[in-house]
């Protein structure tokens, strides 16, 4: 068996399929983009304020490697309500977005070819960041007729004695699904028989739409020492470009692996920023209900447009900002009818196959944009249908 390198593993993963489309798209006059999910609002001028009053108070220095100590008290006090979990501010950790605390738990959690089992269809980082850290992912494909959420008894049959991880994603990138609490709860007696540690990635948690709630798998039997819980201000706040996230973990010494991890890459987050966030937590929360209710809107109006269209059809997503449309009566695979939209029409989407090798039949629609843009974009995409 070949030695497991970085530099090797590199050569086996593509570059990300959303940035794909995205990044040919830039040289095109009129596009309308579905590709990339980020909010369109601004950040709220309080979090910005806060953050310029640190810049000129002169807080520019390096934080502690975990974080300034008033914003992981904040995420401890935001976790124990909002999330209840209850975790004290040094089992928190303020990372470089979202991203770097997925990389942070990956690493710190596997050793070389343990399996993780990650569900899909899955957000695009997720598997390469397991090769990256020497694991195997294990791809298990959650179909449409289950709203695309993983079955317990297909996890049960995937555990193998190799079975470190699990990751779950919930509400889904790419397909808006929200795994309900009663299917979480048998994931954890599945999880605390195995002995498994399960990454939650949770960062679209404020953006679950018929007047349902998030729910925590780490607030579930027992599952404490099992989870490590993932977050960022990126989606919750529009603060994307910000990067700042934040992870929390109560294993001890799997917490001290990954803030050794952290000390010897970023060292700490921006610590400025870390001051916008702390007013996120702290200030109005008025903004996070506005845009959660202005993205309900915008995906009920994507759905209701959608419906009226030929040959595709979707299923109502529960949360976050994005639609898994299935395009298999169009007779194109995804990536064909993504190039063909884009060229004919103006309108960037992301390819299935983007997610997860079962999903050449899909395509992935961000809606993060005003409703005007998303009518001009659905009457592109009936047009392009009708001719093709």
């Amino acid at each position: 068996m070949p030695e497991y390198s970085i530099s090797s593993s590199l050569d086996k993963i593509p570059k990300s399929g959303i940035r794909k489309l995205f990044d040919l798209a830039q040289s095109m006059e009129g596009i309308i983009s579905l590709g990339i999910g980020e909010p369109d609002f601004d950040t709220p001028q309080n979090i910005v304020e806060a953050s310029v009053k640190a810049l000129k108070e002169g807080k520019t220095y390096y934080s502690p490697n975990s974080g300034i100590l008033e914003l992981r008290k904040a995420i401890s006090e935001k976790m124990r309500k909002q999330n209840n979990i209850n975790v004290s501010e040094n089992e928190i950790m303020v990372t470089v977005g979202g991203g770097e605390a997925l990389s942070l738990a990956i690493q710190s959690s596997i050793k070389t070819r343990d399996d993780v089992i990650v569900p899909s269809p899955a957000f695009v980082a997720y598997v390469p960041t397991v090769m990256l850290s020497g694991g195997n992912p294990i791809e298990v494909e959650c179909k449409e007729e289950d709203n695309f959420i993983l079955s317990p008894d297909i996890l049960e049959e995937k555990i193998t004695e190799n079975t470190e991880l699990l990751i779950l994603n919930s509400p889904s990138n790419p397909t808006g699904s929200v795994i309900k609490k009663s299917s979480l709860e048998k994931i954890c007696d599945i999880v605390k028989e195995y002995n498994l540690k399960v990454i939650s990635d949770e960062v679209y948690e404020s953006l679950i739409y018929d007047g349902e709630k998030h729910v925590s798998i780490g607030s579930l039997n027992g599952m404490e020492e099992n989870v490590i819980t993932i977050n960022s201000f990126s989606k919750t706040y529009s603060m994307t470009g910000w990067r700042v996230g934040y992870l929390s973990s109560k294993d001890e010494l799997l917490f001290e692996r990954m803030l050794k991890l952290h000390m010897y890459g970023p060292v700490c987050n921006n610590t400025f920023a870390q001051f916008g966030a702390l007013e996120a937590l702290k200030g109005p929360q008025d903004f996070v209900e506005h845009m959660r209710h202005e993205f309900e809107d915008r995906r009920n109006l994507l759905l209701k447009r959608i419906k009226e269209m030929d040959g595709v059809s979707a299923i109502k997503p529960e949360g976050a900002f994005y639609l898994f449309m299935n395009i298999s009566r169009t007779g194109m695979a995804s990536e064909e009818f993504c190039e063909k939209l884009l060229n004919q029409e103006k309108v960037v989407t992301v390819p299935g196959l983007a997610f997860g090798p079962y999903y050449d039949e899909y395509v992935r629609l961000a809606y993060p944009l005003k409703k005007d843009k998303i009518n001009e974009a659905c009457d592109r995409m009936q047009k392009f249908l009708s001719k093709n």
